[in-house]
């Protein structure tokens, strides 16, 4: 039997860009493409999910309902997030712009990027490449959006991130 030494932030964004892909597994190698992470770590972060019970035994299926228990009630003390100085970069959290349609803030909040549109509070991406591997699925960057509000946000901005996490999710 392996032994778990603890999730990386990466096995979130992996798991993450599963539901995304859906029904239609494509494989290590799509993911790594897709992602811009070596297959090594791909198939470590996999067995890190697998003995966590977040990832069913072939590594094809996310364990949905066990995800979203540790996203609501985990992500948060384990990937926990403080917003760093002012940078240029892609919005996060509740300056998403699906987040920004419901909830107003002063501070604005993005992942560093050179060509970013925005200025706002650095919160550090839960792997280095994610700025490029949202680029071409704004459904995967909705997402780690969501993650960043658990990270950082408020009681009520949570609780509509965690919603919105559900019902997709679930696919519902």
């Amino acid at each position: 039997m392996r032994k778990h030494n603890g999730m990386r932030p990466q096995d979130i964004a992996i798991l993450l860009k599963i539901i995304c892909i859906g029904k239609e597994s494509k494989g290590l190698v799509y993911l790594s493409s897709k992602l811009q992470i070596s297959i090594s770590e791909i198939s470590e972060s996999l067995n890190r999910s697998q003995i966590a019970n977040l990832v069913s035994h072939d590594k094809k299926r996310v364990n949905r309902q066990n995800f979203l228990e540790f996203l609501e009630h985990g992500v948060k003390y384990v990937f926990p997030q403080q917003p760093g100085s002012l940078v240029r970069g892609i919005p996060t959290a509740h300056s998403h712009p699906f987040m920004n349609k419901e909830f107003n803030s002063e501070n604005k909040y993005v992942w560093a990027y050179n060509n970013g549109s925005d200025l706002g509070l650095m919160i550090e991406p839960l792997y280095p490449k994610q700025v490029e591997a949202i680029n071409e699925d704004p459904e995967y960057y909705k997402l780690l959006a969501l993650i960043d509000v658990l990270r950082v946000g408020r009681v009520r901005e949570i609780k509509y991130a965690m919603n919105e996490l559900k019902r997709v999710i679930n696919n519902e």
